[in-house]
């Protein structure tokens, strides 16, 4: 296979090529080859499944339940029974398109969660929020959670030993017919989190009846409903939700911008159980009546904060409120929202679309993984700044392992990308101007190995989980917090260790707050930084002061009832205690917006 080529160089090596019957080039072959059935690292850090060609091919294979759906006037029974999905009346072939379960979850080899430190996990505190949640028992085992064998054996595949704090709270929460939002940080294994218990539902209610009737091509009508902000993210989600819904008979397909929609649409009517989407192509293949919502059981957003900020909360309001969502849906609809931080605003508009919700925080919301060694390195000039980011390059990057570097703009992501190219460092690229094909490519040459350094904007900062991601640089500093949070969250995951280096000046907005974050992550930062935050404190006395309590964030709820958080501590570089104010209209920096299409 070719190897990846930043397109700029792309372009000026088929100028300056001499021979003219000789192929430019210009990685066509490459992107071909990439399209189709190429094997994706899972979200979770397991390899498998497929890539990002919008198929949704779950697999048909046998149910773990009795002859007859088992369709009970609750979807959450005890017993769990499985129910007959691929025979669920909606166009479905269940022969057509199985794959084997080598091809869903990789290598046997491959699979295995060694590195993860279980103990650590074990230690982290939670807090649950929310009326009648006494009954909620945590799950330390899988097999505590009573799922259906089928649901369960997939488990075993994706080599998951024990569940996470998130997930051995989220099961019989989302199971026993609660909404959620659950803030836990980066990492943490928040899509097993929420695909498990909609899946496991899904199969103790077995599927609903095609309200259309028997016609020959009924409309697509997915049960459960997951968005997210980014194409990445989204196909992450898709390739882990075929490792759980395998042999279930459940089939989880994806839409996204940037792809083919008519392939889209010809794999939503062979029938689809679970949909992942980004918000843009689902309101145009909702507007054009390509697919039906109306038996949405279960309505869920990942990296809700990012899609509930000000870009994304009309179109998430839209789909949920002008669609019909769940309208003939045997159950009330079920919602979950999921992310490493939740601002005040965000739970205030998030409460729109829940009810009654269980409120859960794992660790401290918005917090770094003790994990991470988090560095920070002064950022002068941007000359200098390159040659820092080859030395980190060349001592902090393990063999075999791989490094994103975060860039703020798309035209620094490009010049910084050349830079290193010529400087002879192997390096991809991703951002919202390069179309699929060259992220895909992008991403595939990273993924691989190849090209083990990545430039990316902060498309690639949300929910992004590739293996052996060793090291982080932020090479431009975010303008918030939450995203400086979710950029080193690509390292240090599922309790493996990771190195995160910052570059910092005095024009970072909110040093005394990232200077409360390294201490509380136990990390030592060098004096000058230390006079920075000093420094930056005295100018903005409002600012920084510490982070509210042990978790970071408390259920809003709970704030409005007068049970608030404990009282903010003091780090050596300010006198006041104060915590920042509301957020404005763009909290979040880099919204992604483009990159929801």
């Amino acid at each position: 296979m070719p190897a990846y080529v930043p397109p700029a160089k792309r372009a000026q090596m088929a100028a300056e090529s001499a021979e003219p019957t000789s192929k430019p080039k210009d990685g066509a072959d490459r992107f071909e080859s990439l399209k189709g059935d190429g094997q994706q690292p899972s979200r979770n850090g397991k390899d498998g499944g497929k890539g990002y060609g919008g198929k949704g091919n779950g697999g048909y294979g046998g149910n773990s339940g009795g002859d007859e759906a088992d369709m009970k006037p609750s979807a959450f029974s005890a017993s769990g029974g499985g129910g007959h999905w691929k025979h669920r009346q909606d166009g479905r072939n269940p022969n057509r398109n199985v794959q084997t379960e080598i091809e869903v979850f990789g290598e046997v080899k491959k699979r295995s969660t060694a590195g993860v430190d279980f103990d650590k996990y074990d230690a982290i505190p939670v807090q649950i929020s929310g009326n009648d949640t006494e009954g909620f028992k945590p799950v330390t085992r899988f097999s505590e959670a009573k799922l259906t064998d089928s649901l369960f054996d997939n488990l075993r595949r994706c080599g998951y030993e024990r569940p996470t704090p998130v997930q051995q709270h989220s099961i019989p929460i989302v199971t026993g017919g609660r909404d959620l939002m659950a803030c836990a940080q980066t990492g943490s294994g928040k899509t097993c989190a929420f695909m498990v218990p909609c899946i496991e539902s899904l199969l103790r209610s077995g599927p609903p009846p095609n309200p259309m009737g028997g016609g020959r091509r009924p409309k697509p009508m997915p049960c459960g409903l997951c968005l997210a902000p980014t194409r990445e993210l989204a196909a992450q989600i898709h390739i882990e939700s075929l490792k759980f819904a395998y042999d279930t008979g459940i089939r989880c397909c994806i839409i996204y911008g940037g792809a083919d929609m008519q392939e889209q649409r010809r794999d939503l009517e062979q029938g689809c159980d679970i949909l992942i989407a980004t918000p843009g192509r689902l309101s145009d293949m909702c507007e054009r009546s390509n697919v039906s919502l109306e038996l949405v059981q279960f309505f869920i957003l990942d990296e809700a904060d990012r899609m509930l900020d000000m870009g994304f909360e009309p179109q998430v309001r839209a789909i949920v409120e002008g669609t019909g969502m769940g309208r003939n849906c045997k159950f009330p609809r079920q919602n979950m929202m999921f992310s490493a931080t939740f601002a005040r605003e965000v739970q205030a508009m998030a409460a729109d679309f829940m009810k009654e919700y269980v409120f859960i925080t794992v660790g401290r919301v918005g917090s770094a993984s003790e994990l991470i060694s988090q560095q920070v390195v002064y950022a002068g000039e941007l000359k200098g700044k390159t040659r820092a980011l080859e030395r980190a390059i060349k001592e902090h990057l393990p063999k075999d392992g791989l490094a994103v570097v975060f860039v703020q703009t798309k035209r620094s992501a490009d010049s910084l990308e050349l830079e290193l190219h010529e400087a002879g460092v192997s390096v991809a690229c991703i951002h919202g101007d390069r179309s699929q094909q060259e992220r895909e490519a992008a991403l595939e040459a990273f993924k691989s190995g190849s090209n083990p350094v990545l430039v990316a904007t902060d498309v690639a900062a949300r929910g992004l989980d590739i293996p052996n991601v060793a090291l982080v640089v932020n090479f431009d500093m975010p303008t918030q917090l939450d995203d400086y949070v979710h950029r080193i969250g690509r390292t240090g995951r599922a309790g493996r260790k990771g190195v995160a280096i910052a570059f910092v000046n005095e024009r970072c907005q909110y040093l005394p707050e990232l200077g409360d974050l390294l201490v509380e992550a136990k990390q030592d930062p060098p004096e000058w930084f230390r006079d920075l935050c000093r420094s930056s404190a005295r100018r903005a006395p409002g600012k920084g002061g510490g982070r509210a309590n042990k978790f970071g964030g408390q259920d809003l709820r709970m704030e409005e009832g007068g049970n608030g958080g404990a009282a903010p501590k003091t780090n050596d570089w300010t006198d006041k205690s104060k915590i920042n104010g509301g957020r404005g209209p763009n909290a979040f920096g880099v919204s992604g917006q483009d990159d929801s299409w």
